[in-house]
């Protein structure tokens, strides 16, 4: 049943109709359709459109559809509907016949897929910020597992300063902190009901709009109806969030997957989140955080097909923004899969300390504490720079570590230097020393992991 067929004399192609039909994608929101039907015909019924019989039996018809799509009983592949509204509208005329035809009066399919699709985008908000804060809670929990864990710090893929491994998880933990905040501003920016606005120009029929909104958990209606048919911003946002969060994720898997590489191996991925190879029997391969890493490319595809999509389209509806359905409910879909996977991966890593360890205290990471330590000698640190450069050149002359060198090497390239040098050549005062806020010592790194568990339930 098309819900527009009488200006038309013939029916459409079946070519057009795989390209027009959103049945097979669009039926995901069924539950939020039949709940707006619910509350129109609530309105209806106020506004004196429809008896109050009629509206009692329009809504128990509606509530019994919406228990058998909760189930999953609804035979959406047999239908010969066009879209969810179609399904849902036909099925109240097979059971009510005439007062099933009156629920769609004053009522657009625009002014419908818009307030459905806010509906279950809102719905997936709530459930993606629980996502987010598991995957929070996890790292975290990694922290604590591992707190005394030192690890070499990178820039450039050089190693650059020992941290803490907790200290790395907690970097993680303010990306996925940031994801959860803009998952609250996008819900707070897209609470608006479109319900009442019509194909565009709004109804003549006098339903309490701010009632309607409020019926369904908006915190108001849309004001504009020429905007509120055609706004997207929403669904623009929460693919902009995916994909933030996505390229965090996708980092962290970077991160891990060199972690886990032979050359690094400071850590052990569990074999649920693993596999073999076909032809190597030698092979465990990290293939759960390259699959997270490969599915960003794919959200981010979706952000930028809709972004392509809007850009042209004058005001208001266009058949246009049907697409907009397809690539963020395979978002949400990716998305809560790889934030439930990285909690796998996080879960089941065993940290080799000792490897990590022994990294950290390679490369010459401790060369700034050499300068650092200058600088307390009354030396310029630019001058202390140049110094410890050159004492590093010696030990790599040498094929030693800088704390391995004789103090009278260091005295012949520096006779500030003395013997008080050596302690703060060693790991854990070169870490230790960066008690700041934000920085990498065991008392600063302790004190931000309890506080951020601490907050943990405060979060979104």
């Amino acid at each position: 049943m098309a819900l527009w067929g009488g200006r038309f004399a013939a029916g459409s192609s079946n070519m057009f109709r795989q390209v027009n039909d959103s049945l097979p994608f669009d039926r995901v929101m069924a539950a939020q359709d039949i709940q707006g039907s619910i509350i129109w015909s609530r309105g209806l019924k106020k506004a004196g459109v429809l008896t109050e019989d009629e509206q009692a039996q329009l809504e128990s018809a509606l509530s019994e559809l919406k228990v058998l799509a909760e189930k999953g009983e609804l035979d959406f592949d047999a239908s010969p509907e066009e879209d969810i509204h179609s399904f849902v509208e036909a099925a109240l005329i097979d059971k009510l016949g005439d007062i099933g035809r009156k629920l769609h009066t004053g009522r657009s399919r625009n002014d419908q897929v818009a307030t459905d699709f806010r509906l279950w985008v809102r719905e997936h908000v709530d459930s993606l910020k629980a996502d987010l804060k598991t995957l929070i809670r996890s790292l975290l929990n990694t922290a604590s597992r591992h707190q005394q864990a030192i690890i070499p710090g990178y820039t450039h893929l050089q190693r650059a300063q020992p941290i803490h491994f907790a200290h790395w998880c907690l970097a993680y933990v303010e990306m996925f902190k940031r994801d959860l905040a803009r998952m609250k501003d996008l819900k707070k920016r897209m609470n608006q009901c479109p319900l009442g606005s019509g194909a565009l120009a709004g109804t003549t029929y006098p339903v309490d709009r701010y009632e309607l909104a409020e019926e369904l958990g908006f915190d108001s209606p849309c004001l504009n109806s020429l905007d509120a048919v055609s706004d997207r911003d929403f669904v623009l946002e929460l693919l902009f969030c995916a994909s933030t969060s996505m390229m965090h994720i996708s980092r962290m898997a970077e991160d891990l997957i060199f972690y886990n590489s032979g050359e690094a191996g400071f850590l052990q991925l569990g074999d649920a989140v693993t596999s073999g190879s076909s032809l190597m029997p030698q092979k465990k391969n990290p293939d759960a955080l390259e699959l997270m890493r490969g599915k960003c490319g794919r959200v981010f595809g979706s952000l930028q097909g809709l972004l392509v999509t809007m850009k042209g389209l004058p005001l208001a509806y266009n058949k246009d923004m049907q697409e907009d359905k397809e690539g963020a409910i395979d978002t949400v879909n990716q998305w809560h899969i790889c934030l439930c996977i990285a909690v796998e991966v996080l879960d089941s890593l065993s940290l080799n300390e000792e490897r990590c360890r022994e990294a950290a205290q390679q490369g010459y990471a401790n060369a700034t504490e050499l300068a650092d330590y200058l600088v307390g000698k009354g030396i310029p640190f630019r001058t202390g720079h140049d110094i410890a450069g050159k004492v590093v050149l010696a030990a790599i002359d040498k094929g030693c570590a800088i704390e391995d060198l004789p103090l009278a090497d260091l005295q012949a390239i520096c006779d500030k230097i003395e013997d008080d040098v050596y302690p703060e050549l060693q790991l854990e005062y070169g870490v230790n020393q960066r008690n700041i806020l934000g920085g990498t010592s065991q008392e600063t790194v302790t004190k931000a992991l309890y506080q951020e568990l601490e907050n943990l339930d405060k979060l979104g």
